[in-house]
């Protein structure tokens, strides 16, 4: 999904969709996040379509809840309802910030990379007795 860390940096232009489709997918994490409380709380607390709306909304953004619950089955909905909003919330926050974040990373390892030479040298193979004394100095 992202470019490799040797490969150049990403066109503006691109990065900006990239980041765009991001936030498009948050949004829809979002979006469904708050019709399944909606949908709970209407269920579950007998609330209007209204008063789960604002229910649903307060839990997702971190406020609480708005009307008292009078079920066990509402209240145990509200629950895990605040449970699943915070790993939402948390989802949604790595989802967008990811592309900025690996842009940074990637163009400061760019940055440090010496110009000369675009790929680091590998050393996979030890080098024998042999080949290291005759690189040493007398």
């Amino acid at each position: 999904m992202f470019e490799h860390r040797h490969e150049p940096l990403l066109p503006r232009p691109d990065f900006y969709r990239r980041l765009c489709r991001h936030v498009r997918i948050a949004a829809g994490v979002v979006i469904g996040a708050l019709g399944l409380g909606i949908v709970g709380y209407h269920y579950f607390e007998n609330l209007s379509w209204l008063d789960s709306l604002l229910n649903a909304s307060m839990i997702l953004s971190g406020m609480g809840p708005v009307s008292e619950l009078h079920h066990v089955s509402g209240k145990l909905f509200a629950s895990f309802y605040a449970l699943f909003s915070g790993v939402v919330f948390i989802t949604t926050i790595g989802v967008v910030f990811a592309p900025l974040a690996h842009r940074f990373l990637h163009k400061f390892h760019l940055e440090s990379l010496p110009s000369s030479t675009p790929h680091p040298p590998h050393h996979d193979a030890p080098k024998s007795d042999n080949q290291s004394n005759a690189n040493r100095p007398h």
